[in-house]
């Protein structure tokens, strides 16, 4: 490779000008090859990720009802993309504020709830639920709240015992109503895992009567204000509206048909809140550290506390604990939403839809798999 000199040293005869010309002429016509800027190599890794999660979410995009997706990573800026649209009739597309109807993953909320109350040292895991709830039957008198927490309870799943002909949504109080004229259970407490509905509406119920206040006032005072989750909120017909609200859809002989409630979708306490990936955000950050639950409370959601029957799956506190991982996955009528989290690496990935399918878990998956290359 051909160099110019250095100021003080020339290892050439001074031949006069041709000579001179020619070297530097040849100096001209050699390329010297070079790495590409770091910044230029990071924003074609950044588009090539986002062409590749575009293309694992496209399913999602168009005029048909979407999601939004949130994936982030330790000390790095969160990836916010969002696909289809939130209400399909005036073509309203998603953004990272719209809020989608959480179903299960509403759980970790109530469960959160319940550890609070805990740290005021206003109930313990071992406390009796006919303690709170004395409308129980005597069938119920083993049931502590740890069991309710973990589906290890035996309780009755209330969705099979509705009546064919109610003309109305069912509440967390109805579900007391309902199970308090059952005197049975599916199994003695702690004796079975069977994942639990009912379990969870008592659960605010609890809440309810310990705290004095209405489950979504509790929620707002005691997790989302603090947190800065302006927009979540447990969703009550005629109360607070829900902002950019996602309305829910099924595929019907090949179309989407509205289908954003049922008979179900009043409950609260196993699945009634609506939140964004935005708010997520902020939630998956106070999961990392003391801003709302202690490293104790935090501890007992996320350590298995029973087995459950798929291999290598466990329950927490309103959390699976699998390998390296805790996830919830949420499913109702019109929404499919999964939350994934890799705590020792920093990782988490959230999808929330507002579509009967399909089910995000692979997606979620797929999606964390890219950052872990």
């Amino acid at each position: 490779m051909l160099r110019m000199p250095s100021r003080n040293f020339f290892p050439f005869p001074l031949l006069g000008g041709i000579f001179i010309a020619a070297i530097l002429g040849a100096c001209a016509m050699t390329s010297i090859p070079s790495d590409p800027p770091a910044e230029a190599t990071d924003q074609t890794a950044s588009v090539a990720l986002e062409k590749k999660i575009d293309q694992l979410m496209n399913r999602y995009a168009g005029s048909g009802p979407g999601a939004s997706l949130l994936v982030v990573r330790a000390g790095e800026p969160p990836i916010r993309r969002s696909y289809g649209m939130a209400d399909v009739e005036k073509a309203v597309p998603v953004s990272p504020a719209t809020n989608f109807r959480l179903a299960s993953v509403s759980k970790q909320f109530t469960a959160a709830a319940i550890l609070l109350l805990l740290e005021d040292g206003r109930l313990t895991l071992e406390d009796p639920v006919r303690k709170w709830l004395p409308e129980l039957p005597a069938a119920t008198t083993g049931i502590t709240i740890r069991h309710l927490l973990t589906h290890v309870s035996g309780l009755i799943d209330y969705e099979d015992e509705m009546s064919a002909d109610l003309d109305r949504q069912v509440h967390d109080a109805d579900v007391l109503q309902i199970l308090a004229k059952l005197d049975r259970t599916y199994f003695p407490p702690g004796s079975d895992f069977r994942y639990s509905n009912s379990a969870y509406a008592l659960l605010a119920l609890i809440v309810e009567r310990i705290s004095g206040e209405e489950y979504p006032a509790f929620l707002q005072k005691r997790i989302f204000q603090p947190l800065g989750m302006s927009a979540t909120l447990a969703f009550v017909d005629g109360g607070p509206a829900v902002e950019n609200r996602a309305y829910g859809y099924s595929g019907e002989d090949g179309a989407w048909v509205r289908t954003d409630q049922s008979p179900t979708s009043a409950v609260l306490g196993d699945g009634g809140i609506y939140s964004s990936i935005d708010d997520l955000a902020k939630w998956n950050a106070a999961l990392e550290d003391d801003r709302l639950l202690s490293g104790k409370s935090r501890a007992l959601a996320f350590t298995a506390a029973v087995s459950t029957h798929d291999p290598g799956v466990e329950y927490g506190l309103g959390w699976y604990i699998g390998k390296e991982r805790g996830w919830h996955s949420g499913e109702t009528i019109g929404f499919r939403n999964v939350i994934v989290r890799y705590p020792q690496q920093g990782l988490a990935v959230v999808i929330l839809s507002n579509r009967n399918n399909p089910e995000p878990m692979e997606t979620a998956l797929a999606i964390a798999a890219l950052f872990q290359q």
